[in-house]
């Protein structure tokens, strides 16, 4: 599903902030990637979510190498990968329920095909609640959920989670960790990015930890 062959990355004329990366991740997979702030952990998942191009090297998403395909070839590929971003990036013009539904809105699916599957998924994640309100008078946490919502609702073939917990605490933090579980159980390839040693302890799950730019891989 995800291939990298010996990538390097920079900014500019900048030094590589990714070094030598090579991994995989497999089908219906599910994994960590952990290192101290600045190892180089978000830029590695700019390339996962193909918002860069790596400046050496192979990146291979879905079969095919990033690097030879267009801009609108890119933007395809994209609509398969679910994102969970730090910043939560939610539109402060849509409440609730339609952040979460607009994967299905871009996928230009009716309102009534989805409606069900978005009010059952906020509830579960307990923002039933709060469906109908605006980004600006939802809690840090609230927003947190209700941008991992958005991420997964669609079943993405692959999910990245950028501190998915940060903002929730740690019986909800456990509950959200059995639905990436099962997203991974439904065929779903999953990368956690976390510093939350107690979270990577609740399951024995591979380990992509990245220092200085460099990848280890613990199995």
């Amino acid at each position: 599903m995800v291939r990298f062959e010996h990538v390097g990355l920079r900014y500019g004329m900048g030094p590589e902030v990714l070094r030598d990366i090579s991994f995989r991740i497999e089908p219906d997979s599910l994994q960590f990637l952990t290192g101290p702030s600045g190892a180089g952990k978000t830029s590695l998942l700019r390339l996962l979510f193909v918002s860069l191009r790596p400046t050496r090297g192979l990146v291979s998403l879905f079969g095919h190498d990033i690097a030879t395909l267009s801009k609108d070839a890119l933007t395809i590929l994209r609509r398969r990968v679910g994102i969970v971003f730090q910043d939560f990036r939610l539109l402060d013009h849509l409440n609730t329920f339609d952040n979460v539904a607009l994967p299905f809105r871009v996928l230009g699916r009716s309102e009534d095909s989805y409606r069900h599957e978005v009010t059952e998924l906020l509830h579960w994640v307990g923002l039933g609640d709060r469906m109908w309100s605006l980004p600006p008078v939802l809690s840090g946490g609230e927003k947190q959920r209700a941008a991992i919502a958005r991420a997964v609702i669609a079943r993405p073939q692959l999910l990245l989670a950028d501190e998915p917990t940060g903002n929730v605490d740690p019986a909800l933090a456990k509950r959200l960790l059995r639905l990436f579980i099962e997203l991974k159980k439904s065929g779903t390839s999953v990368l956690i990015a976390t510093h939350d040693i107690a979270l990577m302890d609740q399951i024995d799950a591979r380990r992509l930890v990245i220092h200085e730019g460099r990848l280890h891989d613990y199995e």
